[in-house]
């Protein structure tokens, strides 16, 4: 008898390909707010537990990994209520729930910028990083303070400074070891990157790590995510041809 989770055996039976990292560009708690007549604030509340929903699904699924933009470099311009709302609802899932995570056994990593964030946040960074180190599950990645440029430039001048110092040869510096200075050291690069609320750009995410990633665009606000729209994605991306620069025979 299949031990395969039931959602993964009801995948294969549609037909449908699991992507082994998919990145996700969460967009449109705002939007969803303002359809109902509420706040902003209540958006980003909805916006958590469609984050709950995700990682389920993920796990249900079989995605290795699992990429989620949380918070970009240039959400700082956000009025000074709305960022502080965000770090508090950042806080209480990290206090409700990490038990339950890494009781499932999933392995969290935030990227992202660190050094300008308040130290009661690198804190609790730390400590999430260092609990579920060692878990063996899923891989949630949870891109905070992030922006993608930024992480190439940082990669660069890393690299730059090896080469200054005698360390490294510039006739070495290759694709995978910039990929060895990126955020994402270790991890797959995704295949999949999903964005909601109909927004077709990538907004400086993961930007070196998507070149051959399949982009899919859904309409539903982040809050309406749900396993209907996590199928409807990976219909779209199962049905994509991936050549990556080649032809198939």
């Amino acid at each position: 008898m299949s031990t395969q989770p039931a959602a993964i055996a009801t995948a294969s039976a549609r037909g449908l390909k699991i992507p082994r990292h998919m990145g996700v560009i969460m967009d449109g708690n705002g939007r969803w707010a303002k359809a109902r007549g509420l706040r902003r604030s209540d958006g980003h509340r909805a916006g958590v537990e469609a984050v709950r929903r995700t990682v389920q699904l993920a796990t249900e699924y079989g995605i290795e990994c699992l990429t989620l933009f949380s918070f970009s470099a240039e959400n700082w311009r956000r009025p000074a209520d709305e960022v502080k709302f965000i770090f508090t609802l950042l806080r209480r899932f990290i206090a409700s729930d990490l038990d339950r995570l890494h009781r499932e056994n999933v392995r969290i990593r935030i990227i992202g910028v660190r050094d300008t964030l308040e130290d009661g946040l690198k804190t609790i960074i730390e400590e999430v990083e260092d609990r579920t180190r060692n878990n063996t599950g899923l891989d949630l990645i949870i891109a905070f303070n992030y922006g993608g440029k930024v992480e190439i430039a940082n990669a660069a001048r890393a690299i730059a400074r090896k080469v200054a110092q005698g360390e490294l040869d510039p006739e070495a510096v290759d694709e995978n070891l910039v990929a060895h200075y990126l955020d994402t050291e270790g991890l797959p690069d995704p295949d999949l990157i999903l964005r909601t609320s109909g927004e077709m750009r990538l907004s400086n995410f993961l930007l070196w790590q998507s070149a051959y990633a399949e982009l899919v665009f859904v309409d539903e606000n982040w809050p309406d995510f749900d396993e209907a729209v996590f199928v409807k994605a990976l219909r779209s991306y199962s049905e994509r041809d991936r050549r990556f620069g080649g032809i198939n025979t």
